[in-house]
């Protein structure tokens, strides 16, 4: 007898139908998923230091008024820069070093610095928040970037409020109220935000008045982010070749009715009532104008490095 006779041919007969489980009991509230709900680290704020460093004293409840004032205080004592990067030290998000440098140290930051250190503040001080991320539309071409600007939505009375300390130029004086078409002058800057349609449902856009148009600063949506999205978009803007942030030299402040901005060697002044300058420095004078403009220190070994890496940014320009 063959081999082949002994061969069992396997059944393919379909088997039964399995039979549902029962249905599950209604399911309960969902637990929150993170216990850790110490988001922006409030906590770990040396408050007082804080007010001192802005200017700051007294009671400061949570209230629109007390956020108002926190805003322009920062915005006016603490300049946007990004001199780590041009030094070559590390941009740290935590806290406790985002108040060393900025707040003991007196330096300035690039919008994450600020915007957290901002949020840690009024987590302090009693402020629900939530921070979003935006798509820096100023100077662009019309084709879309990435998100890479921070900005805190503020739960007050008469709000909710945006709050930006962080934009460097153009932006936010003062908290802004968040309506869809509001438009206000801050201290003579004129700025409007309007509900759009562009990338998703709820997305809004920030334009500012320059005295002949309205220009886009930037577009954001309302999907909430934390300190460790931020630390990733952060590394990006700091690690990427081509990012703005490495390849030049940026300082910003507003003072009143007046912004001052550096490039590198460019000093542009502009006012609210449409005069302004722009002026071109020796590179011997980027020192001095980081002090007396911009209220940034930096000691002579410190000066002689921005000096010589500014001087390699002009070059490959």
């Amino acid at each position: 007898m063959s081999t082949d006779e002994h061969t069992t041919t396997p059944s393919f007969a379909p088997l039964p139908e399995p039979v549902p489980a029962p249905p599950a009991a209604q399911a309960p509230p969902p637990e929150r998923v993170f216990t850790d709900r110490d988001f922006w680290g409030g906590g770990d704020l040396d408050l007082d230091a804080y007010l001192s460093r802005v200017g700051l004293s007294g009671e400061l409840p949570p209230t629109p008024d007390t956020l108002a004032a926190v805003h322009r205080a920062h915005l006016a004592a603490i300049p946007f820069e990004n001199l780590n990067l041009v030094l070559g030290h590390p941009v740290r998000l935590d806290v406790p070093s985002l108040a060393d440098k900025m707040v003991h140290h007196r330096r300035g930051g690039y919008c994450y610095e600020q915007n957290l250190l901002l949020a840690a503040v009024l987590d302090r001080l009693g402020f629900p928040l939530t921070a979003f991320g935006a798509r820096v539309l100023m100077g662009g071409d019309g084709r879309p970037r990435p998100s890479t600007h921070a900005l805190l939505r503020v739960a007050a009375e008469g709000g909710p409020w945006l709050a930006d300390v962080g934009f460097g130029g153009g932006g936010l004086v003062e908290p802004f109220p968040f309506a869809d078409g509001h438009q206000v002058s801050q201290g003579g800057w004129n700025l409007r935000l309007d509900r759009i349609s562009e990338v998703g449902d709820e997305e809004w856009l920030l334009r500012g008045f320059d005295g002949r148009r309205w220009q886009n600063l930037y577009s954001f949506s309302t999907a909430g982010n934390l300190p460790q999205d931020y630390g990733i978009f952060s590394h990006y803007l700091t690690t990427h070749p081509r990012s703005p942030f490495g390849n030049r030299l940026m300082a910003a402040r507003t003072t009143g009715g007046t912004r001052y901005a550096l490039t590198n060697t460019t000093l542009t002044v502009d006012r609210v009532d449409g005069t302004g300058e722009v002026r071109e420095l020796a590179l011997g004078e980027v020192g001095p104008v980081l002090r007396e403009v911009f209220d940034i220190d930096l000691d002579q070994e410190e000066q002689s490095i921005v000096q010589e890496r500014v001087r390699g940014f002009l070059s490959v320009g």
